[in-house]
């Protein structure tokens, strides 16, 4: 892993601490994505929101089947989650869009947690 990306990494779990304490949990998952992409671009941050994934099937390519909440400086996926608690299924739904996309580094963020650090999971591909 290299220096930028540990940086991107530290500043997305910084801000979505920040987003955390000042909103807690209950929200839908679209205010925090949209108060997370903020707090990141306040920070210089490249951010892109909903960034369509295309499957590609044996030729057949499948546009917008997909989207990625967050593309942090075109290194880091963020799926943010507003849900009782993480499950291996929303593990697998952010591998799954890392091979995808060709991005190694994602973070799952659970909004709905009581503390932020309980719904966080950092994923290397």
């Amino acid at each position: 892993m290299d220096d930028a990306a540990e940086r991107v990494i530290r500043e997305v779990v910084d801000a979505g601490l920040k987003v955390h304490r000042a909103l807690g949990p209950g929200l839908l998952e679209a205010a925090y994505e949209h108060c997370l992409a903020y707090e990141l671009e306040a920070r210089r941050l490249t951010v892109e929101r909903q960034v369509p994934l295309p499957i590609v099937y044996e030729g057949l390519r499948l546009e917008g089947a997909y989207r990625l909440d967050l593309l942090v400086d075109r290194c880091v996926i963020v799926e943010v989650k507003a849900v009782e608690a993480l499950s291996r299924l929303h593990e697998a739904q952010i591998l799954t869009y890392m091979r995808l996309s060709g991005h190694r580094l994602g973070l799952l963020m659970n909004f709905n947690a009581e503390l932020l650090k309980q719904g966080l999971r950092r994923l290397v591909l």
